[in-house]
């Protein structure tokens, strides 16, 4: 395979890998703890592993809208997302460089996970990470998550740390 195409497209085992520990975490969930029933507390009432679903997004924005509404911008324009993004870090015509790769190949893995159920558990994105903040931002607990949309909130934490910081470099990683 052509080096500069190698390099191109080794980030997406990054992708592969957080689509496969999603995937399977939320397997997990679903076959051992029933929905909407706290599985597992670990350090005291600190980290509990639960089975809800989310019919929305982040927060459970956009849980009452119609369905239509959510086919239209919970399933088809994030895939013409993923699309672009897939087409940005193979086609080498646009500074998709150096640690930029890796950070849209982890968004890529976030996004396909909660797409895949989305599309294949009717709208009922898995969550099942449930941490306890302790009053912070006025949650008593934070809104239960899943690898999925931790990899998109890393990985957008780190976009939005490397645009501050990058001073233009290419590092070619």
């Amino acid at each position: 395979m052509h080096k500069n195409l190698k390099r191109r497209l080794t980030p997406f085992a990054l992708t592969l890998l957080v689509v496969l520990v999603d995937q399977l975490t939320k397997a997990w969930v679903v076959a051992s703890i029933a929905e909407n029933t706290v599985g597992y507390r670990y350090l005291g009432d600190f980290l509990a592993i639960v089975h809800v679903r989310n019919t929305a997004i982040a927060f459970s924005m956009g849980v009452s809208l119609p369905a239509v509404v959510k086919i239209l911008v919970f399933i088809i324009l994030p895939l013409l997302l993923v699309g672009a993004v897939i087409i940005l870090m193979v086609s080498g015509k646009v500074a998709a460089t150096g640690p930029y790769r890796w950070i849209l190949a982890l968004f890529l893995g976030g996004g396909i996970g909660n797409l895949i159920d989305r599309i294949f558990r009717s709208f009922r994105v898995v969550d099942f990470i449930s941490v306890k903040v302790y009053g912070f931002l006025g949650f008593e607990r934070w809104p239960t998550f899943n690898v999925a949309d931790a990899s998109l909130v890393v990985s957008g934490i780190l976009l939005a740390a490397f645009l501050m910081f990058d001073k233009g470099d290419e590092t070619n990683v």
